[in-house]
């Protein structure tokens, strides 16, 4: 039996048709959301991620202010930018762009951004509320995850759910979520000894650890479901072609995470935008 190609597509078309409905009532009462993308440096995924992003602000009619700084940029700097940004009422959401530079303290950065404006769930305060099942915006790639499982109506509960990686935007995010909706779940990481073993007890693998086909197709157990959040020059952290014969249900790379984790960005976006009209 094939297994079900977990596309990004639909899931994106269905949320940007709300989303539409949405804009169009803040244009009526004179909002215009607005995303500000701050991207240190040039590096070429990161500058690719701007663009796409961008490009999707402009298919959904939000603002897109985006703000280039030099890659000698220091932590203070960048902070200060954020500061502005906080303090002006055009701008809605705040996204910096990830990995900055190594020289910037990225926590610091992060931390900077003011909880109504963090569209992209980056604080610790929005990882707490988030961890806690409370109102806040979530980590726009683990969401992504999760509607990519409810969209295609891939169970959750009481499944065992294998976590590849524990970033602070990603890894620990997405095993907060499958947890709060009642999976059983490892997290794995660099320290981990036999990933493999563990790999293979997981009815929902999610892959996020940015190492190239990093899982194996005989890591993985028979009609298992493989979300890889992995994404490198086209290809994932997971084998896509030695996977494919074994799980029921697998996202390709690219087209299945990347755009929805997208369309979340603009959703949260069009919600702060919304929490200012309250």
């Amino acid at each position: 039996m094939e297994p079900t190609l977990l596309r990004g597509k639909p899931v994106v078309q269905e949320m940007e048709a709300t989303l539409s409905e949405r804009v169009k009532k803040l244009f009526l009462k004179g909002t215009k959301p607005c995303l500000a993308t701050i991207l240190v440096g040039n590096d070429p995924a990161s500058t690719t991620y701007v663009r796409m992003k961008a490009r999707a602000c402009e298919r959904n009619q939000l603002e897109s202010r985006q703000i280039h700084l030099p890659e000698t940029t220091d932590t203070a700097a960048l902070i200060d930018v954020i500061k502005n940004l906080n303090i002006d009422p055009g701008v809605h959401g705040i996204l910096l762009q990830h990995p900055v530079p190594r020289h910037i303290e990225e926590r610091a950065a992060f931390e900077a951004i003011v909880p109504e404006k963090d569209v992209d769930g980056v604080t610790s305060w929005g990882f707490g509320r988030m961890s806690f099942g409370l109102s806040s915006y979530h980590s726009c790639t683990p969401e992504a995850v999760m509607n990519i499982l409810d969209y295609y109506e891939i169970p959750i509960k009481r499944k065992r759910a294998v976590v590849l990686g524990r970033s602070p935007i990603l890894g620990k995010p997405v095993s907060m979520l499958l947890l709060n909706r009642d999976a059983t779940v490892i997290t794995c990481h660099s320290h981990t000894q036999h990933i493999d073993e563990i790999v293979r007890q997981a009815d929902i693998l999610v892959a996020a650890v940015g190492k190239n086909k990093f899982v194996q197709g005989s890591w993985v157990k028979p009609g298992a479901v493989i979300i890889d959040a992995g994404y490198s020059e086209n290809t994932g952290d997971v084998d896509y072609a030695a996977c494919l014969d074994v799980v029921s249900a697998i996202t390709p790379v690219p087209g299945g995470v990347g755009p929805v984790t997208i369309a979340n960005l603009l959703r949260n976006t069009v919600v702060a935008a919304e929490q200012t009209l309250r």
